[in-house]
């Protein structure tokens, strides 16, 4: 029996696909091993969003192959879809299959002898609706993410996951709801809809909506999360399905990217400040308690001093929870005009004063749930004496106990603060 390890760079999407790979080899005969344990093959599904994306994935391809040089490597996804020629120069590489084919990783190893050097697997991305012959139940997690998009047809300046990823496709809506039921017998009490441009989500009329209506009548099912979703594609119904009794979670990321209107026209994002500002208020003011994050760009070529004051304001005055903060990265595929000019001093100090802003928000919407009672879904125990978990807007709790809480959903009553988690009791 062949042993066989895996690991994930990247983004939800990501996860979900290396879980659905993961579970085809075991149905294939393979035996899964750790990543740590030595393997004779070795899958590592890429990410290629940032320069440092791409250099994570040389670093550990070369720590591998340093530690096992016998093992065989395969990279499969976005870097290996628009970047194959780089990666089959690295040591110890014998697959390199881009998103094409990366769900059918095991008929690729299985339809030819083991290549001596890199074979390159890399057809072009149909735009079809898709299906999920395997699925994603994850064993390593409590939580587990169900694909239901996949690709873009947005071609914001600064991104290039629509050449790595494709156009805009959606998933069969029956085989979603078949994989949902899958993943709750697996024992999963929350799904989170996952995809690149998610809300694009359109399959024979029905829309996101249409998915989270069906999802939340299926029984077994606790919570349903829906990933990082692009401002512009959420309608306003959304918030009906987070009201009390409802199974979606009091929970929206929504990407800003930038709080100045000129660098979102260059990045060619499809809204203002503004625009952004009303859906953010009007979320809040539905929907009690409702965690809302975001990604901020640093660094966007052109971005002055006025620009940056202008984006730390609105992150400020929006009632937004935390921010996930990025330094701007060149990629080849997005529009060459776009040079990184920024001195990398001053994208560090301006990525500090936004992490030290996101930290204080998130320290403040926390401080406002103190006193109340949150349902949490505990996840397995990783600090000796405390059980972490969750709560539906996403604010992450822990609680003293050596009881095994994991992947179980309970009343908690939340306490004080202790950094970035609230210290909470049972009820």
């Amino acid at each position: 029996m062949k042993r066989i390890s895996f690991y994930t760079f990247g983004c939800r999407l990501n996860q979900s696909e290396t879980a659905s790979i993961q579970n085809s080899f075991e149905q294939g005969g393979y035996k899964v091993v750790d990543f740590a344990e030595p393997s004779d093959i070795v899958v590592i599904n890429t990410c290629t969003v940032t320069e440092g994306g791409d250099a994570d994935t040389r670093r550990l391809v070369n720590k591998v192959y340093r530690q096992n040089p016998l093992a065989r490597i395969a990279l499969v996804g976005c870097q290996a879809q628009i970047q194959r020629e780089k990666l089959a120069a690295l040591p110890g590489v014998r697959w390199i299959v881009g998103n094409g084919r990366k769900m059918d990783l095991l008929s690729v190893l299985n339809e030819a002898p083991e290549p001596d050097s890199a074979r390159l697997v890399v057809p072009v991305i149909e735009r079809e609706p898709f299906k999920s012959p395997v699925s994603s139940v994850d064993h390593g997690h409590t939580r587990a993410n169900i694909k239901i998009q996949d690709g873009c047809d947005f071609f914001c300046s600064f991104c290039e996951i629509p050449y790595a990823r494709g156009r805009a496709r959606s998933r069969v809506f029956e085989d979603i709801l078949i994989e949902a039921q899958a993943l709750i017998a697996g024992g999963h009490k929350e799904l989170i809809l996952t995809g690149i441009n998610v809300g694009t989500y359109s399959y024979q009329g029905k829309t996101i909506l249409d998915v989270v209506h069906a999802m939340s009548s299926l029984p077994g099912l606790e919570r349903l999360r829906i990933s990082s979703i692009e401002p512009t594609t959420v309608s306003k119904e959304i918030f009906n399905y987070m009201k009390p009794g409802g199974k979606l979670c009091r929970y929206l990321h929504l990407p800003l990217q930038s709080g100045d209107d000129e660098i979102l026209q260059g990045m060619k994002r499809k809204y203002t400040v503004a625009e952004f500002g009303r859906f953010i208020k009007q979320a809040v003011d539905q929907v009690p308690q409702i965690g809302i994050g975001t990604d901020v760009i640093v660094g966007f070529p052109g971005e002055t001093d006025t620009h940056f004051e202008r984006t730390v304001e609105a992150l400020r005055e929006l009632p937004i929870h935390y921010f996930h903060v990025f330094s701007y990265s060149p990629r080849a595929m997005a529009q060459s005009r776009l040079k990184k000019t920024m001195p990398p001093a001053v994208i560090t100090r301006r990525s500090r004063i936004l992490r030290e802003l996101s930290s204080a928000k998130r320290r403040l919407f926390n401080e406002s749930l103190l006193g109340t009672a949150q349902k949490v879904l505990f996840e397995q125990a990783k600090e000796r004496g405390w059980q972490h978990g969750l709560t539906d807007n996403y604010v992450r709790v822990k609680i003293k106990g050596s009881r095994n809480l994991a992947n179980q959903l309970l009343p908690v009553r939340l306490n004080c603060l202790d950094g970035p988690c609230v210290l909470g009791e049972l009820i």
